[in-house]
């Protein structure tokens, strides 16, 4: 006799204090939220801290442990954001200081942590520092605490060097004196809007300990610091010479990433965070050239977590998912961090559309490739990552299957790489369209006045009503499998996976009585099961102690030793 196994509708969670669980974060499910794209309380088209707080039961019953919020600073949003004017108010687009009380105080109600984005690596300028800085003129204090330089050349025409933003173009900007003559250039390694701080200054660091404090006093539950590889650069800063420096982000250590001395700024971070209760954390965005130099990061007196990009840009191959496991668990293990696990985040193409393409495109992918390949594959991915020992990271829409929509209008894209071009692609707006709630509506239930990228017809199906209590869909596959993790606890604990034999292109492990194994070839395949089917991506038929695993598909066991 046969039987098949799909995803059923999941049962809501009771909720739990945050203070139930101590190291919480080792085995959490952080889930992220684009504040401009999860839910708009005010009808003006962009999103808002009270949108959402108005859907925390949503997230709560979703499953997760804890919501990562992009930054809602104030600032004149050149990018979304990233360029922070005031680290301690909120930007009036998404609210005020007391609608982010507001928020912290109920997500904590629905047994919800919330972590922050911290962006230390550069402010906008806007800032005031930098705003007089530019109105003092050369030798002004202010310009001490950013990079500030005299030109080369005859007349200082030329950059202080040869070092390349990240979104295309010099890295350098020349401004014009109080005077009306060109002056100093200041370092951005990101957009002009964005100077880099020079952390070399004692009054950047005092600053952004009193930034920690100030949120710490508000009741989050950590930060994710933003360019956490980015904050120290080398001494002199010397020529890099060569171009196209972008290329070599992620193969080499850097003049202006990965620098040693960033270690001794977050030890300072880690003792403050340290005297508050709550069991709060530090997540590093550090980009490094190798899992092992980002385990650098989370050495026992700095930061908690660093995100596995190693992971994220991993094909849909068991070969290469299996070495980018072993290599991830084998670097965490010696420090005593856990290891991370993403698959989608504001800044790359969602993986259901990634994995809808051929591999070797990069993290940004301009195509829509085959929708209905992308998404088998995404929803096996999803199961594969949560199985495996550590946190992992969720982006808001990718439980309801969303692809990247890469078919924007010109005339509406925000992403400042965009529009400097040969440096990252620009085309991270595709994942940061507004999510859908509902089947109708100018936005789909974002909100009441439409949305500010626009949402394809396909949303509609697409959105939490469509998939809500519909057996096999992705959002009730996602519910399911965060139900079962928080059921079990052989599911994210521990630092180590026991592989099992498989056929080729197939991934098998054992964690405890747990067992995975995930399909990644294009063909089914027919293996001894493991037990009893917990959970599947697909469609698996079990007859006479074998089950058949459809391509591109993870199943859970719970296993017969």
């Amino acid at each position: 006799m046969s039987q098949q196994h799909t995803a059923a509708p999941a049962r809501h969670f009771a909720t739990v204090s945050v203070a139930d669980r101590r190291d919480w974060w080792r085995d959490a499910v952080i889930y992220q939220v684009y504040p401009r794209s999860f839910a708009d309380s005010n009808g003006d088209g962009m999103g808002d801290l009270e949108g959402v707080r108005s859907r925390l039961p949503y997230l709560r019953d979703l499953g997760v442990d804890a919501v990562w919020l992009s930054p809602f600073y104030a600032s004149p949003q050149a990018d979304a954001g990233y360029d922070v004017a005031d680290y301690r108010a909120v930007d009036p687009m998404f609210g005020s200081l007391l609608d982010a009380d507001a928020l912290i105080r109920d997500a904590h109600g629905h047994g919800l942590r919330v972590i922050v984005d911290l962006v230390p690596n550069h402010s906008s300028d806007r800032h005031e520092w930098f705003k007089r800085a530019l109105a003092e003129g050369p030798g002004s204090p202010l310009r001490d605490r950013y990079h500030f330089r005299p030109g080369k050349g005859k007349n200082g025409e030329l950059p202080p060097n040869d070092w390349e933003s990240i979104f295309g173009g010099p890295a350098w900007t020349r401004v014009t004196e109080p005077d009306g003559t060109p002056g100093e250039w200041y370092l951005h390694l990101f957009a002009p809007e964005q100077p880099d701080f020079n952390w070399d200054h004692p009054a950047v660091g005092d600053e952004f300990r009193s930034i920690l404090r100030f949120w710490l006093d508000m009741g989050v539950d950590g930060f994710r610091i933003d360019v956490a590889h980015g904050l120290v650069k080398a001494e002199g800063l010397p020529d890099l010479g060569t171009h196209d420096q972008v290329k070599l982000l992620g193969n080499d250590v850097m003049p202006f990433f990965d620098q040693d001395g960033v270690h001794a700024i977050y030890r300072q971070w880690r003792r403050i965070l340290d005297e508050y209760s709550g069991d709060r954390i530090f997540v590093a965005e550090a980009w490094t050239p190798t899992v092992e130099r980002t385990a650098n990061y989370v050495r026992p007196d700095e930061l908690h977590q660093a995100f596995n990009f190693q992971y994220l840009g991993t094909a849909w191959d068991a070969k290469e998912l299996r070495a980018v496991i072993d290599r991830t668990l084998d670097a965490m293990r010696p420090v005593g961090a856990p290891a991370t696990w993403v698959l989608s985040n504001h800044d790359v193409t969602r993986h259901a559309t990634r994995f809808a393409n051929p591999p070797g495109l990069g993290t940004q992918i301009r195509t829509a490739g085959d929708r209905e390949l992308g998404l088998r594959r995404a929803r096996a991915a999803t199961l594969l990552m949560l199985a495996l020992p550590g946190s992992a990271y969720l982006y808001q829409g990718e439980e309801l299957g969303l692809p990247d929509v890469v078919d924007l209008p010109d005339e509406v894209r925000q992403d400042p790489a965009y529009f400097r071009g040969a440096g990252q692609d620009g085309f991270r707006d595709g994942c940061r369209v507004p999510i859908p709630w509902t089947r109708t509506g100018s936005s789909y239930g974002f909100g009441d006045g439409g949305s500010w990228l626009p949402q394809p017809p396909v949303w509609a199906e697409l959105s939490v009503e469509a998939q809500t209590g519909v057996p096999g869909s992705t959002l009730e596959l996602y519910r399911s499998a965060l139900r079962v993790r928080r059921e079990r606890p052989d599911l994210g604990a521990g630092e180590s996976v026991e592989w099992l034999r498989a056929p080729e292109g197939v991934l098998a492990f054992r964690r405890g009585d747990f067992v995975c194994v995930a399909n990644t070839t294009g063909e089914s395949v027919t293996i001894p099961s493991h037990g009893g089917v917990l959970l599947a991506s697909g469609e698996v038929t079990e007859a006479d102690g074998e089950t058949k695993v459809p391509a591109d598909t993870t199943v859970w066991w719970t296993a017969e030793r």
